[in-house]
């Protein structure tokens, strides 16, 4: 029994021993792994801590970075600030200034009305005055009028307007009648004196100064060796004509005429320089736009060079003395230009020959007298780069240098634009007319004359009682012919000084015109 129950407790212990020991297992098993998640969860804490000690480190500097910036920002918004500020503080003061001159200038023209207006006060009252004594004269006249009338009516036995024509149409005969008879006995009493005199002065002058009688012609075009050299000239896709054309200043017409290329332009001393600078580069060979740039600025030069030495030449021939280069060298550019085609250059070196002539028969200082000849159409050289009359451009050039008001008036109003206040500027006058009226001296286009010529019949047509009008010896003359049953002989003469006044304000011409008058009267009877 004892056997069975310790067999049973054996066997008992044998089937305990795999429980207990899977027990204790499983206790081992969650032990391990209880520590093994203790040893993790502290290893997370770790992470967790640093990462947190991170996170506020990088948020400390992100804080500090942050306070850097503002602290910069701040600085620069204080700086735009004060800069405006600054600005607008100018501003204000500019404003203010502005302010004080316009209350200035207020005041001052407050001051200038208050006086205006007391002027304007005195001339009120003086106006009423002379109202009041010109009311009181017209009473006066209004009854001497009423008696003259009374005492004509009685008289003649007519109404008042046939009395007022008879009275107007007697005073307006005798008025006409006493200014023809009047202006006769004055040209009369002048052409005694005068003629004579001015035309012993002009004759001399004309006979003591010899010039060329043909004109100058001045031709813009350069000759080429061959038609291949227009390809050169014009160059890749036109380059070496645009660089020509860029650095001078004119226009180059290169076309179908055989051996030549035109050089056009106004100015005639860019013309010039085109004109040399076209014949050297067709000489040289080279023909490229560095070397047309080189070549025209050397050109300039060398012109300006003669230029300079024309206008001495000129000056030494005229006697003419104390001239600056800069004038001199506008005298060397008249010779490149024309005046209907006459070379402006020899006219103006005529100009001051026939000056001096006729300044030393009247016993006037000749040197004065070149000097003003020499100088008077110098305006021509530089019109086509200042705006205006020759004569006003001359005289304003030249009185940056200092020349006399004799000079200067002699310039200005050798076309009559000005007074004369000297008696050298009609001298320059008379020697300019007589220069550019002598037979060869200009040539005008056919169209130009015949508009002069009927410009001429025009105004000779114009006048009451003209008849026909015919200009004639190259418009140097209008002959007019009046109808002699309408026009008297005491009229006759006052309607050919009116057309002379009347041709004088109304045309420009080189000369002078004479105007004849024909008055006749034709008797016809017939015998049967």
């Amino acid at each position: 029994m004892d056997t069975i129950v310790m067999g049973m407790n054996i066997g008992l212990w044998d089937a305990l021993i795999p429980i207990f020991t899977c027990a204790l297992g499983i206790c081992l098993a969650a032990i391990v792994y209880q520590m093994i998640s203790k040893a993790k969860a502290k290893t997370f804490e770790q992470d967790t801590q640093r990462q947190i000690a991170g996170a506020k480190r990088e948020a400390e500097n992100i804080i500090k970075s942050a306070q850097i910036d503002a602290a910069a920002e701040t600085m620069k918004k204080k700086e735009q600030f004060a800069g405006e500020a600054n600005r607008i503080r100018s501003g204000l003061h500019e404003t203010e200034m502005r302010l004080s001159k316009r209350e200035d200038v207020l005041e001052r023209r407050s001051e200038q009305f208050q006086q205006r207006d007391k002027t304007l006060k005195q001339q009120e009252q003086e106006a009423k005055k002379r109202l009041s004594n010109i009311s009181n004269t017209e009473k006066h006249l209004s009854v001497l009028m009423a008696k003259q009338k009374n005492q004509l009516l009685k008289i003649t036995a007519m109404d008042i307007e046939s009395a007022k024509d008879l009275l107007l149409k007697r005073l307006e005969d005798e008025c006409e009648h006493e200014m023809s008879a009047l202006i006769q006995r004055k040209l009369e009493e002048t052409n005694e004196t005068v003629t004579d005199k001015s035309r012993e002065i002009i004759s001399a002058a004309i006979q003591r100064y010899a010039a060329e009688q043909t004109c100058e012609v001045s031709v813009s075009t350069v000759d080429i060796p061959n038609d291949d050299m227009k390809g050169r000239v014009i160059g890749r896709e036109g380059r070496n004509i645009r660089a020509f054309e860029k650095a001078t200043g004119v226009d180059v017409i290169v076309d179908d005429t055989p051996g030549m290329i035109v050089v056009s332009g106004f100015d005639p001393v860019r013309r010039e320089v085109a004109r040399l600078s076209m014949e050297r580069l067709i000489q040289d060979g080279r023909i490229h736009p560095s070397r047309i740039e080189e070549l025209v600025a050397q050109t300039k030069k060398d012109v300006n060079l003669k230029l300079l030495q024309i206008g001495k030449d000129a000056a030494l021939e005229t006697h003419v003395k104390g001239l600056s280069n800069k004038v001199l060298s506008l005298i060397g550019a008249l010779s490149f230009r024309t005046s209907y085609g006459q070379n402006v250059l020899r006219h103006s070196v005529e100009v001051a020959y026939l000056t001096q002539v006729m300044a030393d028969e009247l016993g006037l200082d000749g040197s004065i007298a070149r000097r003003a000849g020499l100088l008077h159409d110098i305006g021509k050289a530089i019109d086509h780069e200042v705006e205006g009359s020759h004569p006003d451009i001359g005289a304003n050039y030249l009185k940056r240098f200092n020349e006399s008001p004799i000079v200067l008036n002699a310039v200005a109003g050798h076309h009559g634009d000005i007074p004369a206040d000297n008696p050298y500027t009609p001298l320059v006058a008379a020697a300019d007319a007589i220069s550019a009226s002598r037979p060869g001296a200009r040539r005008e286009t056919l169209e130009r004359y015949i508009k002069r010529l009927e410009k001429l019949e025009e105004i000779a047509g114009s006048f009451k009682g003209v008849g026909t009008a015919y200009a004639i010896q190259a418009g140097r003359e209008i002959r007019v012919i009046v109808d002699a049953e309408k026009v008297s002989d005491d009229a006759a003469m006052k309607i050919a000084r009116d057309i002379a006044v009347k041709i004088e304000n109304e045309m420009t011409y080189p000369g002078e015109i004479q105007v004849t008058l024909l008055r006749e009267v034709r008797c016809i009877e017939y015998a049967k």
